[in-house]
């Protein structure tokens, strides 16, 4: 009976979508999987993005022998810059992952301090007590791998987000081969997506939006401008054979969509012909009709090229009447109501929107539940870990894996923090650690917490009043209290309420013994919320001459 044990540790992507990064711990090695983002709820004022609590793995950065990125969508990458400057540790990523995460660390100057090392789909290669054999499979966007990974304790299938597409636009299916032979060597556990568990059949082929893009291009009788993800390098080939079919030139727009267009040009993963890529000057001085703009903003993001054309606050250039809009991508959960009211706003400025699902403009990167089972009948696992995705994703993955005939006491769902150990061939759930957020606040990264969040949600529906108290070495009054409202009342409608709180105020200061700030406080909070129901946040300051 072997003493150690191979500990599985979702750091992120258990219970949600995005910000994914597991970690395999075996004696004193551990490897890291990807390292990614998420963005923020709408009720999370002012916070940027969102990481995983790596505290488990920055406790143990002296055995974190490599990082491992299986793809470069920013969920899956888009932390890497905090974990590097935490954990000192190789990097390994295919050329086109590569390139986008040099592309993060360059931006914060950490490009330098890393050892990223290049694999390919069929490498194999060695972290620490890990063997790590890399599978291609196909995504929505190149150069996308699954894992094998090997120690002491067995094989492990990480299959991150995948699908089984016959016809991808880089004409490489997923290696049907490797899963076929990790099925025969014996798969101790599958870790799979399950982001479309709730969908049944299959994820249709990326080659079937060119027929949405053909009828776009067909009836649009002015500029096409399609927003999309900036790494959806496939989504940038295929617009661009479109263009080129009826006659268009296309110009990338905006840092990230620029910058990324490049680099996949260099690398060999986007051939656009010279005649039909142009930059965005020139795009701007011909006739409407003959331009497609690619740009970013297909999540409503308030400061993207597309949150700014539809507020009319885009500097290069503005909407024409006869524009069409294409929001070319899946609505992230969470974004819905920024995407919608983009998409409202875009109307009001008089053009044309098109969008899913009254198009079938985008296609999905992840399998769908005909495609899970397949997954799981090819690799024959003794064990199945649903990741990626929110617990009712994790949990209908769960039920298709029993519906196959699978057993299910050797499934294991589980939710961001909880560990998942294997001794002796045998499934466990061990301790529970913190997997929760660690928000980003501009230049601030995990100071902010829940509580502040709570606070600006509070000051951002009912407002604040601020009262100031001038008081003299006895603690009496010295003048009237100071008193100012933001967002609570409107201006030429508050002389009453103000005067009155004023009054209260005077007679709480006359009358109490005890703490003067916090009577004050809660006496004008019941008091504000008996004549106007709104609970504002209230602040008071003490001046003492």
């Amino acid at each position: 009976m072997s003493s150690k044990k191979l500990k599985i540790i979702p750091l992120g992507g258990l219970g949600e979508v995005g910000k994914n990064m597991m970690a395999y711990e075996y004696g004193e090695d551990i490897l890291i999987v990807d390292t990614g983002m998420m963005f923020p709820d709408n009720d999370m004022l002012g916070i940027d993005y969102i990481i995983p609590d790596f505290e488990y793995v920055r406790k143990r950065k002296d055995m974190v022998r490599g990082i491992v990125f299986t793809h470069g969508h920013m969920d899956h990458i888009g932390a890497v810059s905090h974990i590097v400057e935490e954990i000192s540790a190789p990097l390994y990523a295919t050329p086109l992952t590569r390139g986008l995460i040099e592309g993060k660390l360059s931006e914060d100057k950490l490009l330098n301090k890393v050892d990223l090392t290049t694999i390919h789909a069929g490498d194999t290669f060695n972290v620490g007590v890990f063997k790590v054999e890399t599978f291609h499979v196909c995504h929505s966007i190149p150069d996308t791998v699954g894992l094998g990974i090997s120690c002491p304790e067995g094989l492990v299938v990480h299959a991150s987000d995948y699908k089984f597409d016959p016809t991808p636009v880089d004409g490489w299916p997923t290696d049907f081969a490797k899963l076929a032979d990790f099925s025969g060597r014996g798969v101790l556990a599958l870790l799979a997506d399950s982001t479309n568990a709730d969908q049944p059949g299959w994820t249709p082929s990326e080659k079937e939006l060119d027929t949405a893009l053909d009828k776009i291009f067909q009836t649009s009788p002015g500029r096409i401008i399609i927003a999309s993800f900036a790494s959806l390098v496939s989504r940038m080939m295929q617009v661009a054979k479109a263009a080129e079919r009826h006659g268009r030139k296309l110009a990338f727009v905006g840092y990230s969509m620029i910058q990324n267009s490049d680099m996949a040009q260099e690398l060999g993963y986007l051939n656009i012909s010279s005649d039909v890529l142009v930059d965005l000057n020139q795009a701007l001085s011909m006739k409407p009709s003959d331009v497609v703009l690619m740009a970013t903003g297909s999540q409503g993001e308030p400061y993207s090229i597309m949150g700014r054309l539809s507020r009319g606050t885009n500097r290069r250039f503005g909407l024409l009447d006869e524009d069409t809009i294409v929001l070319s991508s899946h609505t992230i959960p969470g974004n819905e109501e920024s995407v919608y009211q983009t998409i409202n706003r875009l109307f009001q400025r008089g053009v044309n929107v098109v969008y899913a699902p009254l198009s079938h403009i985008h296609v999905s990167g992840h399998a769908k539940q005909d495609e899970m089972k397949l997954m799981i009948n090819l690799t024959k696992p003794k064990y199945l870990i649903p990741i990626h995705g929110e617990l009712r994703h994790l949990k209908q993955h769960a039920i298709l894996a029993e519906e196959s005939g699978f057993f299910g006491e050797n499934i294991a769902v589980v939710e961001n923090g909880h560990i998942i150990e294997f001794q002796d061939g045998k499934m466990t759930i061990g301790e529970r650690i913190p997997g929760g957020y660690i928000f980003v606040d501009g230049v601030r990264v995990g100071d902010i917490g829940p509580s502040v969040v709570r606070e600006r949600e509070a000051l951002a529906q009912d407002g604040v009043m601020a009262i100031s108290l001038v008081l003299n070495h006895k603690g009496q009054l010295q003048t009237d209290p100071e008193i100012a409202s933001r967002g609570f009342l409107y201006k030429y409608d508050d002389s009453d309420i103000i005067e009155e709180t004023r009054k209260k105020v005077i007679n709480i200061a006359k009358s109490t013994q005890g703490d003067l700030h916090d009577q004050v406080v809660k006496s004008v909070r019941s008091f504000l919320y008996s004549k106007t129901k709104k609970r504002p946040v209230v602040l008071v300051t003490l001046n003492w001459i």
